[in-house]
């Protein structure tokens, strides 16, 4: 399964031709099966610009399968070593949500579908299958 990140979340409801929203776009054209974090929804949802944005924004991310920690504790646990392995190692992230959406990915053995460098910077420190753009 996919797993869409924000990054990519962003630019497709707003309808920018970038190469994560297009993917998403060829995603859901062909029937492949993605879900999104349930922090992504709260992201998109704190970044409403209005009411009306807002309740659209809502409608569409309740009517998508959404994606959790199985077991908070472990999750948030993994998802902070992740951040500290990174560290130890000199590598910068800018993001914990970051970090909580990798881990998510990792644990259902997703593919993460983003528009976000750290997340290629948490592919140095663990095995995440990721992708920037659906290939053709």
């Amino acid at each position: 399964m996919i797993l869409v990140d924000t990054s990519v979340l962003v630019d497709f409801v707003r309808g920018r031709e970038e190469p994560g929203a297009l993917g998403l776009r060829r995603v859901c054209e062909e029937g492949v099966p993605f879900a999104i974090p349930a922090i992504c929804c709260q992201e998109l949802l704190q970044g409403a610009a209005n009411e009306r944005e807002w309740r659209l924004l809502d409608r569409y991310l309740g009517s998508q399968g959404i994606v959790g920690p199985q077991d908070p504790w472990t999750t948030h646990r993994e998802a902070a070593r992740i951040f500290y392995d990174a560290r130890r190692q000199g590598l910068s992230l800018r993001s914990t949500v970051d970090c909580l959406v990798a881990q998510l990915a990792l644990e259902g053995d997703h593919i993460l579908l983003h528009a976000d460098r750290d997340y290629e910077t948490i592919a140095r420190v663990r095995p995440l299958r990721q992708i920037r753009t659906w290939p053709a």
